[in-house]
C-alpha cells in the first residue's frame, strides 16, 4: 500500500482503514506545527557555530525576541550573507516558526532599510553595538510588543541619519525605553528638591531606607533628561564625566528591574569615547 492512496475497502475490523486514517493525522499535525511567518526584525546580537551556521538574536515585529539558527552558503551567491546580521541591522525575514523548539530556522533575510553611516562612523558604531548588547539584555522573554519594535525601529534610523548631535542618544533611547518595558516614572510627580527611589521608580520628599536613591541635584538632572527626545537632546550639555554617571544610573535602574542583567562588554568602549 503505498502512503496516502485512496482506500476504498475495510476489512472486517476496519484495521487498514485506522493505518490510513493515523498517516493523515501525522500529516495533518505535522502541517499545523509549522508556521511560516515573514516579518521586519532588529539585529540584537549574532555568533558563528562552526564554519557554516550562526545563532542570531533577532527581535522581530510579530513575534518578540526570538533566537535563530542561519545556515551561511558556501559562495557568495547565497542569499544569506553574514553582513545581514551586524548588530540593529533591520532586516526583513521568512521563517518556519514552531512555538516549541528553541533555535528557529530562517530560510530567507533581505536588508529592510540600509543604513548610511551606522556601522561606518566609529561614534556612532560604538553606539550601536552599546544599544545592541543592552537590547539583547533587557529583551529577555519579550513577546510581541508593537509599540516597543517601532520605538527602537525609529531611534536607530535616527541615528543612523543624524549628521551631529548625538552624543546623548544612548542617555535618552535608554529612559525612554523604559516606558515600554513598564517602569517609567510618572514625571507629574515630580517636585523641586525631592529624591527619586531607583527601586520603586517614584518621587519622594524625604530619602527612602535604602541606598538606591538619587540626591535632588542628580534627580532633576535625569528628569531633564527624561522631558527630552532625539531632537532637543543637543540642548543639554554635558562632559564625559556627567555623561557616564547618567549612563550608570540607567544601568543601576534597569539591573534592579529587570532580573539576570549581564554586565555590559560594550559600556568600557563607550565611556571611553564619551
Amino acid at each position: 500500500m503505498r502512503e496516502g492512496c485512496n482506500l476504498t475497502f475495510f476489512t472486517k475490523n476496519g484495521a487498514l482503514f485506522s493505518i490510513f486514517h493515523s498517516q493523515f493525522l501525522i500529516k495533518t499535525a505535522t502541517f499545523v506545527g509549522a508556521m511560516l511567518t515573514k516579518t521586519e526584525a532588529i539585529v540584537l546580537h549574532a555568533f558563528k557555530l562552526g564554519d557554516t551556521r550562526m545563532i542570531v538574536h533577532l527581535f522581530t515585529r510579530e513575534h518578540g525576541r526570538v533566537p535563530f539558527v542561519v545556515s551561511l552558503p558556501k559562495t557568495q551567491r547565497g542569499r544569506l550573507k553574514k553582513q545581514f546580521f551586524q548588530p540593529l541591522t533591520l532586516i526583513n525575514i521568512e521563517a518556519d516558526i514552531r512555538p516549541r523548539l528553541e533555535l528557529q530556522k530562517l530560510s530567507d533575510a533581505a536588508i529592510a532599510a540600509p543604513y548610511t553611516s551606522m556601522h561606518t562612523e566609529p561614534a556612532k558604531l560604538a553606539i550601536a553595538l552599546f544599544t545592541a548588547e543592552f537590547l539583547y539584555q533587557a529583551l529577555k522573554g519579550e513577546q510581541q510588543n508593537v509599540p516597543l519594535y517601532a520605538y527602537v525601529r525609529s531611534a536607530v534610523l535616527w541615528l543612523d541619519g543624524a549628521p551631529d548631535h548625538f552624543a546623548n542618544f544612548h542617555l535618552v533611547f535608554l529612559m525612554r525605553l523604559s516606558r515600554f518595558l513598564g517602569f517609567y516614572p510618572n514625571l507629574d510627580d515630580y517636585r523641586p528638591g525631592c529624591y527619586f527611589d531607583l527601586r520603586a521608580a517614584t518621587f519622594c520628599t524625604v530619602p527612602p531606607l535604602h541606598r538606591d536613591f538619587l540626591q535632588p541635584d542628580e534627580t532633576a538632572t535625569i528628569l531633564q533628561l527624561m522631558r527630552m527626545d532625539f531632537t532637543t537632546m543637543h540642548l543639554f550639555h554635558l562632559n564625559r564625566q556627567q555623561r557616564n554617571r547618567i549612563l550608570e544610573v540607567c544601568l543601576a535602574y534597569y539591573q534592579l528591574h529587570l532580573p539576570d542583567f549581564a554586565e555590559m562588554r560594550s559600556l568600557a568602549v563607550l565611556r571611553e569615547l564619551w
